[in-house]
Parts: C-alpha cells; structure tokens; sequence
C-alpha cells in the first residue's frame, strides 16, 4: 500500500534522542535470522523456528524505514542477520541504502563464508566496511564452535574481502575461557600480518544459548592484561560507531578492541537500535522491549507519520541493560535480532 502523499516527511535531519540525553546515529538492521552456521553460543542445534518469508521486511520496506531514520538524523547503518549474505539480493539492498541521503556509512557483519562470491559485489554496492565473526584458526575446533562451519571458507572470503579493498576489516572473536583462550595471540599475529582489526567480545546471556556458554565466560579485563604482557598496547582509535575501546600496538598499525558489555558497559554513550527482519525496532540489545514497525508500514503509514512512531519509540530506550542484574530477561536468541 502506498503512504499517504499528503504527510510529508521531514526535509532537514534531526537529533533523535531518547529519554537520557543519548543522540541515535547507529541502525543494525538484520535482513534475516537464518545464518548458514550454528554458533553454540547463538543459535541451538536443530532450531527451527525462523521468521517466515511473508513476514520479513521488502527491500521497498526497508529503504522507507532507514530513510526516515537518516532524515531523523542517523548516519550509520549496519547489515546483520543471521548471516545478512543467505538473504538474496543483498548487493541491490545496499545500493539502495548506500544512495540515501545523509547515510555516511553503510557496513556489513558476516561469518565470510560466502564472501567469495559476494565481495566485489558488495563494495560495488557502497559497503565500506565489514566485521567477521571469527573465534578459532584452528579448523577442528571452528567447527566445533559454529556446528558445521569450515574455516578453509571464512580465511578465502577474507582474502577476497581485502582483495575487494574492503577495509577496515574487523574481526570479532568472542572469547571463551577453555574454549579458544589458547588462541589470543595467534588471532593477533594472523590479523596483523592480514592488516585487519581484532577485536575481542565478552558473551552475553542472550537467549538459552548465551546463557548456557555463560560458563564460558572471560572478562576482557583480564584477556588485555595477558595480551600486554605479549605486545605494548597504547590507547588507540578505529572508525566506527561501535562500543569497542581500543588499543594500538606500538610501532605495528595492528588495532586490539575489546568490547565489554559485562565487566564495563558502555549504556551511557549507547547511540544505537536495531530493527529485526520482522520489522520489529529493538531499543537495547539486553531488553525485551521492541516497536513493531511492520504493520505500520502496511497499513500505509505516512513518511512523515513513520518518522513520528520512530522518535516516540525511542522513548523506549532503556538507560542500560540488565545483563548483570538479569541474566535471564532476555529469551530470544542473538540471531533473531541481530549483532
């Protein structure tokens, strides 16, 4: 159904701001819950219960709704799933956005399995830059840890990244104690000889799945403290609109990100949401509270009635999660809303 010509939407971006004073930049849209992995820590063996094609957001759907988020102010968009590439025609869904008004950076998480295939086509298409989950260079245990992945594939589509002049690249690595924390410095050695960004991440209790590998758990407090006793780590700074505090190592242009949501959060500078493949606008990553946009959007809401809902929802926001106080608020699995 088309909107409303009659509601015009807003001509000049402005600030989105919730109810703690916190400016919205930073959209992750996830464009499917399906990921072509089965990471133990996101998504259980043998789910099944995606989201239905019927119910996912068009392409048309999506560019309405960023559209109206960048006339609101946001600069930033972020394609995630699942793994964003099993949805087909993604390329043509990043041209579109990457066109949009006021849209300064359009990027891409991804597991890189099927980067071969797309990474030319991608940065074609104006993505900037990529993150890759990568948790093992060892090929039996990346297999263990993603359920069926295989390692051969993700390091090619990292190759063909580069190769496209993809960059930044920023591997993220959760880590996991007695799981991959034999692994820290090869990660480190392998990202700098490729030229990428290695950043580090502290599970979270999302879903049973999270929640399970919270025995898992490493306070990356302690993960920099091992990895300065192997490199001089100075204060440092990589573009982006994530969480992540960095480090440099000295005389090397290797960057080290540690992204902390347990041990230090960072919900009093958070600038993002994200919108699920369903529609639905999830306002913290560690809350169950969401908008859904969808039926809005097919009951022909305005552009400019769009823009409304969204800036009310923002309200929604919460100051900070509860992952500590919590752990158990959150039921839905990572891959339903995305990285």
């Amino acid at each position: 159904m088309d909107a409303d010509p009659s509601s015009s939407p807003t001509k000049q971006t402005a600030a989105l701001q919730d109810n703690f004073g916190r400016t919205i930049k930073y959209v992750r849209l996830s464009v499917t819950d399906k990921c072509n992995m089965r990471c133990f820590y996101c998504l259980p063996e043998g789910f099944k219960g995606f989201e239905v094609p019927d119910n996912w957001l068009t392409f048309d759907e999506i560019e309405r709704v960023i559209s109206a988020f960048t006339r609101l102010g946001v600069s930033r968009v972020r394609l995630t799933g699942g793994e964003p590439l099993v949805r087909k025609g993604l390329p043509e869904l990043a041209t579109r956005l990457s066109a949009l008004d006021n849209l300064e950076d359009l990027s891409l998480s991804t597991n890189a399995a099927l980067l071969t295939r797309h990474a030319k086509a991608l940065k074609n298409a104006g993505i900037s830059r990529i993150n890759v989950s990568l948790d093992s260079l060892r090929a039996d245990r990346f297999k263990s840890i993603t359920g069926n992945g295989k390692l051969a594939e993700v390091l090619a589509g990292l190759q063909a990244a580069k190769d496209a002049g993809l960059s930044p690249v920023k591997i993220n690595t959760v880590a996991m104690k007695d799981v991959n924390d034999d692994e820290f410095i090869d990660l480190v050695n392998y990202c700098g000889d490729m030229g990428f960004t290695l950043r580090f991440i502290e599970t979270m209790p999302v879903g049973d799945t999270g929640r399970n590998a919270s025995d898992s758990y490493l306070d990356l407090q302690e993960v920099k403290k091992t990895l300065s006793q192997e490199f001089d780590l100075i204060p440092g700074f990589v573009a982006g609109g994530g969480p992540a505090r960095y480090y440099k190592v000295r005389d090397n242009d290797l960057h080290i990100g540690f992204i902390t949501p347990i041990s230090q959060h960072f919900c009093e500078t958070c600038n993002r949401v994200r919108i699920s493949v369903d529609g639905s606008l999830y306002l913290c990553l560690g809350d169950e509270h969401k908008f859904e946009l969808r039926p809005l959007l097919r009951q022909g809401i305005s552009d400019a009635g769009l823009e409304e809902v969204i800036a009310e929802a923002i309200h929604l926001k919460p100051e900070k999660h509860v992952f500590n106080s919590n752990p158990n608020q959150v039921i839905r699995f990572m891959s339903m809303t995305g990285g």
